[in-house]
């Protein structure tokens, strides 16, 4: 199953020069919540800006740049829909990014994550449109603002509809 987890902000605007605006750590702990044990499918400029390898998490890297140099235990993929063969046999693989990766993404995936951050931010790549009518909200969890958290947010799951 393919599964897709963004934090959104207004505009749907979810990062800016190749970064996270805004910092959330409830948003970081979903994150790894989700992701940790599972593939993460993102495309070379969001693995690029990765600090390092995620921990416990398979990466698998979507580029058509034939002279990227993978580290080691990194999967390649010249296309998302090699991607979406190869996860066919998976429990659940986690598609995080960035902006083109999400909209190949959304026709194959079966379940959103979505953070929903009310705050309007300046950025430069954004989540593509869907069509919310293919999906049911099936959760929708309210962060908890304080002194690290400073941005109301909220966590939604969306389901496909016809997914069983």
């Amino acid at each position: 199953m393919l599964a897709l987890i963004v934090a959104v902000a207004h505009h749907r605007v979810i990062g800016k020069d190749n970064s996270l605006i805004w910092h959330l750590p409830n948003d970081l702990k979903f994150f790894k919540e989700k992701t940790t044990g599972h593939v993460i499918i993102m495309g070379r400029k969001t693995f690029e800006s990765l600090p390092f390898l995620l921990p416990n998490r398979e990466h698998w890297v979507i580029t058509t740049n034939k002279g990227f140099n993978a580290p080691e235990g990194v999967r390649v993929f010249s296309s998302p829909e090699a991607v979406v063969e190869a996860a066919k046999e998976m429990d659940i693989a986690y598609v995080i990014g960035g902006a083109q990766i999400y909209e190949a993404f959304l026709p194959y995936v079966d379940v959103m994550h979505i953070t929903e951050v009310d705050h309007e931010f300046e950025g430069d790549a954004h989540f593509p449109e869907f069509d919310a009518s293919a999906f049911n909200t099936t959760s929708v969890v309210e962060g908890t603002v304080d002194d690290k958290n400073k941005y109301p947010h909220r966590f939604v799951t969306y389901e496909r509809k016809g997914n069983n």
